[in-house]
């Protein structure tokens, strides 16, 4: 375990003590099999994360098997810790990470690729998957990310795509047969990574190599090893009734992001909105049964005790049922002062009884996701929001008793001109004077706009993406038409969402230029604080790569960097909904 006196000099030091109400408690030693869960990010943000606490519980859950934590160190700990010749070490049992035979990443936002390779290196494991033997643990990278994983190949030994709760079991079933002869050296790394990439949904980056023409186009990606698959699927659970679902969920002793419960009812969407990348990671859709989600939220509270259960979901005003489960819920815990939330919901969600059912649970405000305000781009991005129906349900829940309002639009569309910025305040202004008209005064309006990053395995995988002079003129326009003191803006960093673009849309030559940041002292690139653009430009310039490359339009008959992962969505769906 760390010091005291280490920890008392840092800020925060529960992020790095453990010991939570509901941790684990496995033995490290006695383990046939020991899987570090790391978190690129600062605890409060990766403790925020259900799925990390599901791979967690359902790791802890099997007998032979040891799960700990790493969350990335904030500044002070890692400087601390070099100070002193330290490495990074375990929440739970204070394990150094090279003894894990595992070590899984949540790879989830591209700008905290940096913190993954901080913690390899803080828990002194090499940074290149060809730098690691037996002697060093497999790592393994899951979540969003792995719909696009080729700017991160040099690092990891395997990729999981898709959903997590079956593979991850399987995989560790076939280490744990031959585990002591890799360990051992008896038999290769290859002919292990060879093994695992027989699972459904496992990507060995190892075993494929792609080639670039004179202008950087892929010209051929090709796999190396005979064995291994043309094309990897991805993974999901069928049953989402009988997938795990961490039941003893865990209590931090310091404030994080998502403070509460968050109980998922569904994965995957009904809607196919052409941007929309979280669509192919969850497809298809699937519902938990009412009665089960009401006895999970049950068994959740009784080993918490949170006073905030959120309700989990792409689209949880789509659940077929969320009137009733609504009901159910605000009867089960109104008692309890236990308050139900509700993450962006659909206009029509708040018409009628259930306007007034929302406003028993949670009335601090309202978030909708509009997208776009003019109903051409609406269609474009085959957005289902119908304006007429989204006031009409603002004016009942005005009547309830909210004042607060969030929306989500984003700018950089295709086809997007300045009439359809105009929109975005129109709207806003429109909302805000509608409160006015039924409560006697105005609404409080915050509105986020964010860039559109035209993501991997969606219908927009092959239109261009804003550069950072049209980001940041598009973003100075709206902020001059703003007037009202009743409307609060907020962009999110252009330059963090041109890279962004660049990192999701990217190739394996993307690998150097990370490696080359992270040395020039690259971490927390998701964070203000952080976050230096300059050294990115330098790192790109010595790379000799140009990152205005990836945001260009691509041919629908050029080989993608992400071709060969399989989502279920094929190319003849994506370009059938981009041109519908």
């Amino acid at each position: 375990m760390l010091p005291d006196d280490l920890l008392l000099g840092v800020r925060k030091p529960g992020r790095y003590i453990g010991r939570e109400w509901n941790v684990a408690q496995k033995d490290f030693s006695k383990a046939a099999v020991r899987f570090a869960l790391c978190f690129p990010d600062l605890y409060e943000v990766g403790m925020s994360n259900l799925g990390l606490r599901i791979i967690y519980g359902l790791l802890n859950a099997m007998p032979d098997v040891c799960c700990e934590r790493f969350f990335a160190p904030a500044s002070d700990m890692e400087e601390a810790l070099c100070s002193r010749g330290l490495e990074l070490t375990s929440l739970e049992s204070g394990q150094r990470l090279r003894d894990f035979d595992f070590i899984g990443f949540s790879l989830g936002y591209e700008l905290n690729y940096t913190n993954v390779l901080n913690i390899l290196e803080v828990g002194g494991v090499p940074l290149k998957a060809s730098q690691r033997g037996h002697n060093f643990p497999l790592v393994i990278g899951g979540g969003p990310c792995v719909l696009n994983p080729e700017p991160l190949h040099d690092f990891f030994d395997l990729f999981l795509l898709g959903e997590a709760e079956e593979a991850v079991v399987e995989i560790i079933e076939v280490y744990a047969g031959v585990r002591e002869e890799f360990k051992q050296g008896r038999l290769s790394k290859e002919e292990l990574l060879l093994r695992l990439s027989a699972i459904e949904g496992v990507y060995v980056p190892s075993f494929y190599e792609s080639s670039y023409d004179s202008e950087g186009r892929i010209r051929d990606f090709k796999v190396k090893v005979k064995q291994a698959p043309a094309r990897v699927r991805k993974r999901f659970i069928k049953d989402l009734d009988k997938s795990y679902y961490p039941l003893e969920w865990l209590v931090p002793y310091i404030e994080v992001i998502h403070d509460r419960i968050t109980l998922e009812i569904m994965r995957g969407c009904p809607n196919r909105c052409n941007f929309c990348q979280a669509r192919a990671q969850y497809f298809p859709l699937r519902l938990k049964k009412l009665d089960n989600v009401l006895g999970l939220a049950s068994s959740a509270y009784r080993s918490s005790g949170y006073e905030e259960i959120s309700l989990g979901g792409l689209s949880v005003s789509d659940y077929p049922a969320i009137e009733e489960l609504l009901g159910r819920m605000v009867c089960l815990f109104k008692e309890k002062g236990v308050s139900v939330s509700l993450p962006s919901i659909k206009p029509r969600m708040m018409v009628g009884n259930l306007s007034s059912l929302l406003a028993t649970v949670k009335k601090t405000g309202l978030t909708f996701a509009p997208e776009a305000a003019s109903e051409k781009l609406r269609r474009l991005l085959n957005k289902d929001f119908d304006n007429a129906e989204f006031l009409r349900s603002l004016e009942e829940a005005f009547k309830s008793g909210y004042r607060h309002v969030k929306l989500y639009f984003m700018t950089g569309l295709p086809q997007e001109e300045y009439p359809d910025l105009d929109a975005i305040v129109d709207l806003a202004m429109q909302v805000s004077g509608l409160r006015r008209k039924v409560a006697g005064g105005a609404a409080q309006v915050n509105i986020s706009i964010n860039t559109m990053i035209p993501k991997p395995q969606t219908p927009f995988q092959w239109v261009a993406m804003d550069g950072l002079e049209k980001i940041r003129g598009k973003q100075t326009y709206i902020r001059k038409k703003v007037r009202s003191p009743k409307l609060k803006l907020h962009f999110h960093n252009p330059q963090m969402s041109y890279l962004e673009g660049v990192f999701s849309r990217g190739d394996r030559r993307l690998s150097a230029v990370l490696l080359a940041a992270f040395q020039k002292g690259a971490r927390f690139d998701g964070w203000d604080d952080y976050f230096v653009f300059e050294r990115w430009l330098d790192v790109f310039k010595e790379c000799n790569i140009e990152p205005d490359f990836y945001l260009r339009p691509r041919d629908k008959n050029e080989i993608l960097p992400w071709d060969h992962l399989d989502v279920g969505i094929d190319k003849e769906t994506l370009l059938r909904d981009a041109l519908h």
